[in-house]
C-alpha cells in the first residue's frame, strides 16, 4: 500500500519528534483520529511524566492522553531507531536564540542527524519548528539525498509552521488553518493529505521557504504592533493620558484599526524570538530589518519601565524601593499557561531585587521558580499577604485571580495589564501602565 492510501485510511504510523507544547498536542490529535503514533523525545524525564500523567497541559486533556498511552495508540521512546518503522516523521523541536541573540538551530540539526540513518523509501518528513527561510532545504534536503533517496519520488519533504496558541481554548488545534509548503508538488500533496485528517483547513503555499516565511511574518506583525502600542503607552504617560481609554475608543472604528494592548514586555518561545530569526537571515543578505529592531528595542525596555513605575509609585508613598516588600502577581509570559520562558516578570523581579526590594510572587501555575539559581516559592495569595506588601504588581492577569480580593486589600497596585478596570470598590491606590 502506498503512503497516500495509508494516510487516507489512517493506517500510516506517525512519529512526532519533540513532545513539548507543540509536539504533544499534535501527537495526541493524530492518535485521536486513529493513527498509531510514536512520540520521540530525548528528555527521559518528560517521557516519564507523560506516561504517568504527571505532565499537565492546558492544551492536552489528561484523561484522553492517559487513554491513548494505555491503549497503545500513543507509544513513547527516546530512541531515534523507531523512525525506521514510521511512515511519517514530524519534527517539533525548539528553536531558541543564542546568548548573542542569534538563531540556535542546534536542535533541528540534531534531529536531522538523528533521523537520517533510519530514513527509507515511502516516508514523509515534515519540519514544524519555527525557523528562518531556507532551513528545510539547507538542513534536510542534502542529508536525505546523500542517502540516495530522491525527494518527491522515493521520499517526501515538507514544512508546516506550528500555530498553536497555548492556553487559548477558543482555537483548538483542528480549527487553526495549516500552512503547508514542500520541496515539490508531490511532496506538498502528500503533506496536505496528512494534515487534512486532523485539520479542518489546509493552506498550501509554493515552497518550504514560503511556509517558513509565513510564520515569521505572523509573529513579526505581532511584535511590531505590540512595540507600537507599548511606545504609545510611554507617550500617553508623558502626556498624562490613559492609554487604555485611548485604545478602547480607537477600537470602535470598524475599519482600518486593529487593537493591540501594551504590557510589561514580551515573553514565550515564539513572539519575542521568531522575528530575530528573520532579522538575522536578512543581515546575512546585507539588509537591516529596521521595524523588527525598533520594536524589539521598545519591547525589551518595558520591564525597566515597569520597575521605574514601581519606584515612582512607592516614592509617592514616601517609601524607597530598597527594603520595600513587593508582591508580583503572575510570572508566566501570558495568562493561564504554565510557561515562564522569556517572561518579562523575571526581568522585573531581577531589577527590583537589584534595587534592594524584598520580592515575593504568586502564580497558580508556577509553584516554584528558579531565578538564576535562586529557588523561589509561590506565596499564598491572601488578604493578609496583600495587606503586608508595600506594593503589588499585576504582571500576568490569570483568569483565576480574584481582582476584588486584590484591590480591596492591597495598599498600592501597579497594574500592567489593566486587570482592575472593572473593579469598582478599591482600597488601594492603583497606578496603571
Amino acid at each position: 500500500m502506498d503512503l497516500k492510501a495509508k494516510l487516507e485510511n489512517r493506517t500510516a504510523t506517525l512519529s512526532v519528534l519533540g513532545l513539548g507544547y507543540v509536539g504533544l498536542p499534535l501527537a495526541v490529535e493524530f492518535a485521536k483520529v486513529g493513527f498509531p503514533v510514536i512520540g520521540i523525545d530525548v528528555d527521559e524525564n518528560r517521557l516519564h511524566k507523560i506516561k504517568t500523567g504527571a505532565l499537565v497541559s492546558s492544551d492536552v486533556d489528561a484523561h484522553t492522553l492517559s487513554g491513548l498511552v494505555s491503549s497503545g495508540s500513543f507509544t513513547l521512546t527516546s530512541s531515534y531507531a523507531a523512525i525506521e518503522q514510521c511512515d511519517v516523521i514530524i519534527i517539533c523541536v525548539p528553536t531558541p536564540l543564542s546568548k548573542t541573540k542569534e538563531p540556535d538551530i542546534s536542535f533541528i540539526v540534531a534531529a536531522a542527524k538523528g533521523i537520517f540513518p533510519f530514513l527509507r523509501k515511502g516516508q514523509l518528513v515534515v519540519l514544524e519548528s519555527t525557523t528562518f527561510p531556507g532551513t528545510t532545504e539547507e538542513i534536510f534536503l542534502p542529508g536525505i539525498e546523500a542517502k540516495g533517496l530522491r525527494v518527491g519520488q522515493d521520499i517526501y519533504l515538507a514544512y508546516s509552521p506550528e500555530r498553536i496558541n497555548p492556553g487559548n481554548p477558543d482555537f483548538p488545534l483542528p480549527q487553526i488553518p495549516k500552512v503547508i509548503g514542500a520541496i515539490s508538488e508531490t511532496c506538498r500533496d502528500m503533506a496536505c493529505s496528512l494534515y487534512a485528517t486532523v485539520i479542518h483547513k489546509v493552506v498550501p503555499v509554493s515552497s518550504t521557504r514560503a511556509a517558513e516565511m509565513v510564520k515569521l511574518l505572523e509573529n513579526t506583525f505581532r511584535v511590531v504592533n505590540i512595540g507600537l502600542v507599548n511606545e504609545v503607552a510611554l507617550m500617553c504617560d508623558r502626556l498624562g493620558l490613559d492609554v487604555w481609554e485611548i485604545i478602547e475608543a480607537a477600537a470602535t472604528k470598524p475599519f482600518g484599526f486593529m487593537p493591540f494592548t501594551p504590557g510589561p514586555g514580551l515573553g514565550g518561545h515564539c513572539v519575542p524570538i521568531d522575528p530575530q530569526y528573520l532579522a538575522w537571515k536578512l543581515k546575512t543578505l546585507n539588509y537591516t530589518a529596521r521595524f523588527i529592531g525598533l520594536a524589539s528595542e521598545v519591547n525589551s525596555h518595558m520591564p525597566s519601565y515597569v520597575s521605574t513605575k514601581v519606584g515612582d509609585a512607592l516614592n509617592a508613598e514616601q517609601k524607597a524601593v530598597k527594603g520595600s516588600t513587593i508582591l508580583v502577581l503572575g510570572v508566566t509570559y501570558k495568562r493561564d499557561v504554565a510557561d515562564c520562558r522569556e517572561s518579562p516578570a523575571l526581568d522585573i523581579i531581577r531589577l527590583l531585587k537589584a534595587k534592594g526590594a524584598l520580592v515575593d510572587y504568586h502564580d497558580p501555575h508556577i509553584p516554584c521558580l528558579d531565578l538564576d539559581g535562586e529557588l523561589l516559592d509561590s506565596v499564598e495569595l491572601t488578604a493578609s499577604c496583600l495587606q503586608e506588601s508595600d506594593c503589588t504588581i499585576i504582571v500576568t492577569d490569570h483568569g483565576s485571580y480574584d481582582w476584588d480580593l486584590v484591590v480591596e486589600n492591597a495598599r498600592l497596585i501597579v497594574d500592567t495589564r489593566n486587570a482592575t478596570r472593572h473593579v469598582r470598590l478599591s482600597g488601594a491606590r492603583i497606578v496603571k501602565l
